[in-house]
């Protein structure tokens, strides 16, 4: 399985604190059976991105950890006006490495009218948003109708692997099923954070997913769309959305 977002570097936001404690993440992926992490550092107006100076801390995780798993590195890119600004004149200092897909961050508890705008401005250039976890943003349980709209648009939509487990509460879990039953979902992400509260971890919810959607669904979800991403390819799974 591919993880393409979680937070695995130390001391560049509000993930591991330690690099022992990001090593021991990494083991604890592997050990659920993740070959390949994005690390997926914020870049909102709390904690800034320097694209080099986290490649230099992912080569010393990459000396930590060796081989397994495979790490790159991408950004969990918050939608904001700022963001948006430099990400037109500098694409690729946000994306996920070797590819044309950008984790896009929607606030947890609001839609801006400009969200549509910007996603529709991504796309223009080129780049294809995967919407991060919009089960667990607050308007969008009660409005999810707009997520079947951005995927109409070309955007995937990444859901949070423990959201699928009850890890985040009943709505996140309903939600999420009820963008499963509607084909639109296309990647599956542990966005982990630590080894305790938000440890990573893709099995159990691809578990629930097969169990839902079928064996297909589960290995398009957390093999070959990931896959696909990493790689800079067209999603293999990209249904049409059903109508809610």
């Amino acid at each position: 399985m591919i993880d393409v977002h979680c937070h695995i570097l130390p001391g560049v936001d509000d993930g591991p604190k330690s690099w022992d404690i990001a090593a021991e993440m990494c083991r604890m992926a592997v050990a659920d059976g993740t070959k390949h992490m994005v690390a997926t550092p914020h870049a909102n107006r709390r904690y800034a991105y320097d694209r080099e100076h986290l490649a230099h801390a992912l080569d010393s995780l990459r000396q930590r950890v060796g081989r397994a798993p495979h790490l790159s590195l991408g950004c969990d890119f918050r939608l904001s006006p700022e963001n948006m600004h430099d990400i037109l004149r500098f694409p690729e200092r946000y994306l996920i490495e070797g590819g044309r897909y950008l984790l896009a961050e929607p606030s947890h508890t609001k839609v801006p009218p400009e969200t549509e705008e910007q996603l529709r401005q991504l796309i223009a250039i080129g780049i294809t948003p995967i919407i991060t976890h919009p089960e667990r943003n607050t308007v969008l349980q009660q409005t999810p109708q707009r997520i079947l709209q951005w995927v109409e648009l070309g955007c995937a939509i990444q859901v949070t692997a423990s959201a699928l487990t009850g890890g985040w509460g009943e709505t996140a879990w309903h939600t999420a099923q009820w963008l499963l039953k509607r084909d639109a979902v296309h990647v599956l992400a542990s966005d982990a954070h630590d080894t305790t509260r938000r440890p990573p971890g893709l099995a159990l919810a691809r578990e629930a997913v097969a169990e839902y959607s079928g064996d297909k669904v589960a290995r398009a979800l957390v093999e070959d769309n990931p896959h696909a991403i990493v790689s800079g390819k067209a999603l293999p799974y990209f249904p049409k959305p059903v109508a809610g």
